[in-house]
């Protein structure tokens, strides 16, 4: 989190999300670099990095236990990840609306998952790019020159909203 914040701090820019990637891959490689008795595998689980950068739009990163990483329009991880990611490679395009993303996410999990997939065994999240806005004009100067206006949002959805997305999923 800190070294995410030293390129705000010093160039009044957010750290790209390949950036942070990389630097969570060098701490997980790290660990098994020295002479101590260490880890060889500090996080011991694969992450997936979903965020918006100003320059690429939405991007999304898988990293491995080992420290590597790569770059995807989509990814499915964990048990069940072959035929999840078979199926998100025939169906995904890069033009799809939110909603029929969150559609075929959701068809995934219910075509691989053993189980039932419920409002309470699954969650669904998005990164999105809010619509811009008009600025607000600058009345006097300061120090600090703020950022971009147009944050990501990150929102992981309520159990009502996961139901809605299963709701469209089945009509």
């Amino acid at each position: 989190r800190t070294e995410s914040q030293y390129p705000r701090f010093a160039f009044n820019e957010p750290m790209l999300a390949e950036a942070l990637t990389q630097s969570i891959c060098d701490l997980a490689l790290g660990f098994g670099e020295s002479d101590e008795v260490s880890m060889s595998r500090p996080f011991g689980v694969s992450l997936l990095i979903a965020a918006w950068d100003e320059s690429e739009g939405p991007v999304l990163y898988h990293t491995d236990p080992s420290g590597t990483y790569s770059r995807y329009d989509a990814k499915a991880i964990g048990s069940a990840s072959e035929g999840a990611q078979t199926a998100l490679q025939e169906a995904f395009k890069k033009d799809m609306t939110i909603a029929q993303a969150e559609v075929l996410a959701v068809a995934t999990l219910k075509q691989v998952m053993e189980e039932k997939i419920s409002d309470t065994n699954i969650s669904v999240s998005t990164v999105t790019l809010p619509p811009a806005t008009e600025a607000e004009p600058l009345k006097f100067a300061c120090h600090y020159v703020p950022g971009a206006a147009r944050q990501a949002v990150f929102h992981i959805y309520t159990t009502a909203e996961v139901k809605a997305v299963m709701d469209r999923l089945t009509a």
